[in-house]
């Protein structure tokens, strides 16, 4: 068993701060998570404007992801080091500085440095956002207060698209980056006044040999991800990648087992709500990450919707998304972590096949409702799965508990688009003219199969006991 850090130094939290702190998180967030989303749209406008194949725009997608992957482990440990004020500073200041650039760049190689340069502020915002709230707030306030700042990640991939067509037709590609700098500098004066610093009194040494291993095993396995199903690389290519991934991640299981202080502390899988909420969130997140790939490709190219359309057919989950968020409280005390997972786990993967009966005479009000119930119960399984992460961690593993989360929720963000990918080109007619009926059909099957997935997920979460996170939805078990 590890040793206990010296608890850390908790500093006084003004009401104003209280109020202000998880709107500054879900500004970071929000920023993080629209990025990827609003640059998909403007894809063909930017290769043509740096005379390069829409297909070597992957690179530039690909390269924010692996640096998300890289960086995201050491994120707990510098925040603990260095304070959660000024590594939360840096990281704004880093991505928007990225951004920046990104808007300046001239040719694809400094686009896809510039976009490295935006990954690493990323990777820090997320979960030093989330690690400043959990020691901010009682447990018993944290469904509250994550449900909240969950809300910038499910609007923002709605909102992408729209966004994303309009600047590209009526302004400049560059706006898209330009648009973080007056949000990021907003970002660091908030920072400055608002946010607490939280440290420890004494860090650990940084594992530098598991950073390596593990940073370019999940790197190089997000890359296989990323190029996998194109025609760039050959089948052995592939799958030496694949493996050389596998066995750097192997090792670094092998190297964590062997020391004190490794780079992510899986002793915490022990823990019975942690490894319920990080693995269920996990196997959950490959079903339903690639939706927001799949209902695009069902609206524009099955049914013959515009880009705008399409974005405004989604519109609807944000809508439900924020709806939710005076309820889930309410919700989990009542029906408790182990009912609402179970249950809502089902409910999603039934209207993913629901999904499925959209074709091109289905009522728009049908769809609009299928979203809007979908917005909603996706937002309930987001909150609960993100505060049930933190339900029996004590105050020194929250650091380690936050970049674990973090980490595989961006693995699984990867992993799920992958699938998507996979079952779209498994499904899909290969003939370049094929008719939309042919497309809605094989759309269709691919989200029967991301439905049956998600369903199948469930298992994980039935493990959970019926008093399993009660620290964080009944506020009376955790203040006797």
């Amino acid at each position: 068993m590890n040793s206990p850090l010296p608890p850390t130094s908790l500093p006084a939290i003004s009401p104003s701060t209280r109020r202000l702190l998880p709107w500054l998180v879900a500004v970071a967030f929000f920023m993080e998570s629209l990025d990827t989303t609003i640059l998909n749209t403007a894809v063909p406008a930017i290769s043509a404007a740096l005379r390069v194949g829409p297909l070597s725009m992957k690179a530039v997608l690909a390269s924010y992801t692996l640096a998300l992957a890289v960086f995201i482990p050491i994120s707990g440990w510098v925040a603990d080091r260095f304070g959660t004020r000024r590594v939360f500073s840096a990281a704004i200041g880093l991505f928007t500085l990225g951004s920046l650039l990104c808007g300046l760049s001239t040719n694809i190689h400094l686009l896809v440095a510039c976009r490295v340069l935006q990954g690493m502020g990323g990777s820090m915002m997320v979960p030093v956002g989330r690690l400043t709230l959990v020691r901010a707030f009682e447990k018993s306030e944290l469904i509250r207060q994550m449900s909240f700042v969950s809300i910038p990640s499910l609007v923002a991939p709605m909102l992408g698209p729209v966004a994303g067509g309009l600047i590209v037709g009526y302004l400049h590609w560059r706006v898209i980056f330009f648009l973080n700098i007056p949000v990021g500098l907003l970002g660091l004066v908030m920072v400055y006044l608002h946010l607490p610093d939280f440290r420890e009194e004494h860090t650990h040494p940084l594992d530098a040999v598991g950073l390596i291993l593990f940073g370019s095993g999940v790197a190089l396995l997000s890359y296989v991800l990323e190029v996998f199903g194109e025609h760039t690389l050959g089948a052995g290519e592939i799958t030496g990648m694949l493996v050389i991934s596998l066995v750097l991640i192997l090792g670094y299981w092998l190297h964590a087992r062997s020391i004190a202080y490794p780079l992510l502390d899986l002793t915490l899988f022990r823990i019975r709500t942690f490894r319920a909420s990080v693995s269920g969130s996990f196997f959950t997140r490959l079903g339903i990450g690639g939706v927001p790939f799949l209902l695009p490709l069902l609206y524009q190219v099955g049914l013959g919707y515009s880009a705008v359309q399409s974005g405004m057919l989604i519109m609807p989950q944000a809508v439900a998304s924020m709806s939710m968020k005076a309820v889930m409280p309410k919700v989990l005390a009542r029906l408790g972590y182990r009912n609402v997972l179970v249950s809502n786990t089902v409910i999603i993967g039934c209207l993913l096949l629901l999904f499925a009966t959209i074709g091109l005479h289905t009522p728009v009000w049908m769809i609009v409702l299928l979203a809007f119930l979908y917005g909603g119960f996706t937002s309930l399984q987001y909150t609960s799965m993100n505060t049930l992460v933190y339900s029996d961690t004590t105050e020194e593993q929250t650091s380690a508990a936050s970049s674990i989360a973090s980490t595989m929720q961006q693995m699984s963000v990867s992993f799920g688009v992958a699938c998507a990918g996979l079952a779209t080109a498994f499904f899909l007619p290969h003939e370049e003219h094929a008719s939309n009926v042919s497309m809605i059909h094989g759309l269709h099957k691919a989200l029967i199969a991301l439905g049956l997935m998600t369903i199948v997920s469930t298992l994980v979460f039935r493990s959970l006991r019926k008093d399993d996170g009660q620290a964080v939805s009944h506020p009376k078990v955790f203040h006797p």
